[in-house]
């Protein structure tokens, strides 16, 4: 049924196959910048980037990081927020022909460890103020050498002269000493398409978070469909808000506007006052981001005073959009000049991010959309490759060139995600609960895997449970997600203590003071309540979905659950 793709009416003006040209990121990037050298390329606060000014940015980047032994199939570690050097630093190492792997300037350090070790990650580049983090775990990993940035490098107001630097550690490199010397250029490297080029992270049912491999090709083909679907061409600007460790934030705000010579706006820390106020200033065609950023620009004054008639598109991924923000962000833009419609999208990390979103010209309730040029996608049946029924829920399964070459040393996971089907084609199967109408349209479901979305960003319980787990007052713990107006979930602990007379608020903090000191702060318990057992199934797993249902019973009791 997939075959006929009956979506295609409703591409409008977006072709149904894109050539995508076999080259690596670097070399893709550099072909925007021989045709639109002087094109502003990206903008963070009041500093301006041509293309030509970021391509020089990034070959100087590149022959500095080979001048530091970095080399093809190499991985470096970059733990940046939205900056310039962040992406100066991405490109830079796929020049080289190494591998970049993505991860939270806010990680722990024991997070850190464990991704450093991972990736085999020799080199790092994280902002200074972060230094502490990787000093304390260097030993404990192969990395050799740090890198470190600052706010102030692209800021020259702020940027002091005769700056002290702050560190001597001697495996410390200052990005400012970095890029203020001349290098030998560096060699050139023959890096195909298809080799692994970037590693990000995504959690498994485990709880333990996988290195996800995307390709060159992935990313561009990915690129090039956001680029097409959405509009990003020359003269078109994207708020970069979503962070560059996680796929939408690196695949749709910042590689798409640069594969289809579109601008860049970057937002290192994402507030309600600076976003809106980027608005005002930097009228951008492109606002992508998560229902809760949304919500927020909703209620701030200055977005709800600005003119909205610069917007051309707005897509809301990570979660599922809820009815009442979709219509007050579109009533907030049609009382301000805009006419766009918040569109919903969908995509996951192992196919770099979105891969289906509403048509431009055609909304249906509840949607995710249909699928982008020369991606396909079917149901099929739990447990099998049987194409479900029209209107038949089962498992969403997605094709095309954005899908991941596979997890980073998890062969076995690899192949029970990526499978061939009868088709001979090969499928990767999301794990996600989803059907799909006559026309084409996916409606998701639910997520087979149990995963709390907080805030856009993934929690794992069995990861927060773990932690819970190693302090010594704990005998059990289960970890559920918890409907809440602000976060969309809130992760909430339920916990058997060995003794049970310690139950108190104080000792509810110390364990969330506990999941703090180990965990990145939006999979941290928001609230714990002390059980003496907790529910079991007939094989003796703990019942979390006894604990969620419990939970939505007690939130409508209290007039506080929706429903779903």
């Amino acid at each position: 049924m997939f075959e006929t793709k009956p979506w295609l009416k409703f591409y409008g003006k977006v072709p149904a196959t894109i050539d995508y040209p076999r080259v690596t990121m670097y070399e893709a990037l550099m072909e925007t910048v021989r045709r639109i050298p002087e094109e502003v390329a990206y903008l963070f606060f009041d500093y301006t980037a041509t293309y030509a000014q970021f391509a020089q940015q990034i070959d100087r980047c590149a022959n500095a990081l080979a001048a530091l032994g970095l080399k093809k199939g190499d991985r470096i570690t970059i733990s940046m927020p939205t900056t310039p050097q962040g992406i100066i630093c991405f490109y830079a190492v796929n020049r080289l022909g190494a591998v970049a792997s993505m991860i939270h300037p806010l990680s722990t350090a024991k997070e850190i460890a464990f991704y450093l070790n991972v990736s085999k990650s020799r080199v790092a580049m994280t902002l200074e103020m972060f230094y502490e983090k990787f000093a304390e775990v260097k030993n404990e990993t192969p990395l050799k050498t740090i890198i470190l940035a600052q706010i102030p490098d692209f800021l020259p107001a702020m940027a002091q002269e005769g700056w002290d630097k702050p560190h001597t550690d001697p495996d410390v490199v200052f990005w400012r000493d970095l890029m203020g010397k001349e290098y030998p250029r560096a060699p050139s490297v023959d890096m195909d398409p298809d080799d692994m080029a970037v590693i990000l992270y995504s959690g498994g049912t485990t709880g333990t978070p996988k290195g996800i491999m995307l390709s060159n090709y992935n990313f561009i083909s990915e690129g090039l469909q956001v680029a097409h679907w959405g509009g990003m061409i020359e003269g078109s600007s994207v708020l970069a808000i979503m962070p560059i460790f996680h796929g939408f934030g690196l695949g749709v705000c910042v590689n798409a506007a640069f594969m289809g010579g579109g601008k860049s706006i970057l937002v290192p820390i994402f507030t309600p006052e600076t976003v809106a106020d980027l608005i005002r200033d930097r009228k951008p065609s492109f606002i992508v981001g998560v229902p809760t950023l949304f919500e927020a620009l909703c209620q701030n004054p200055v977005f709800q005073q600005a003119d909205l008639s610069c917007l051309e598109a707005a897509f809301s991924g990570a979660d599922s959009l809820p009815r009442p923000i979709k219509e007050q962000f579109e009533e907030t833009v049609r009382r301000q000049g805009g006419k766009v419609k918040l569109l919903e999208g969908y995509g996951l990390t192992e196919a770099v991010t979105a891969i289906m979103a509403t048509p431009m010209n055609e909304y249906r309730e509840g949607s995710i959309g249909v699928p982008f040029p020369d991606m396909l996608a079917k149901i099929v049946l739990q447990g099998t490759t049987k194409e479900a029924a029209i209107g038949g829920e089962g498992e969403l399964c997605i094709h095309g060139p954005a899908v991941m070459l596979g997890y980073l040393d998890h062969p076995e996971e690899t192949a029970s995600t990526l499978r061939t089907h009868e088709d001979g084609r090969i499928w990767l199967h999301t794990g996600d609960i989803a059907s799909m109408d006559t026309d084409g349209f996916f409606y998701f479901k639910l997520r087979l895997k149990r995963m709390i979305k907080s805030s856009g960003m993934n929690v794992y319980p069995a990861q927060v449970e773990a932690v819970l787990y190693q302090h010594e007052d704990v005998k059990d713990a289960c970890v559920i997600g918890v409907p809440d107006k602000a976060q969309v979930e809130r992760v909430k602990a339920f916990v058997v203590l060995k003794d049970a007379g310690k139950a108190s608020p104080e000792m509810a903090t110390a364990l969330i003071k506990y999941c703090q000191k180990n965990l990145i702060k939006w999979s941290c318990p928001r609230e714990i309540e002390f059980r003496d057992i907790l529910p079991c199934t007939r094989v003796g797993k703990i019942a979390y979905s006894v604990l969620e249902q419990e939970e939505k019973e007690r939130l409508r009791a209290c007039g506080e659950y929706a429903g779903e």
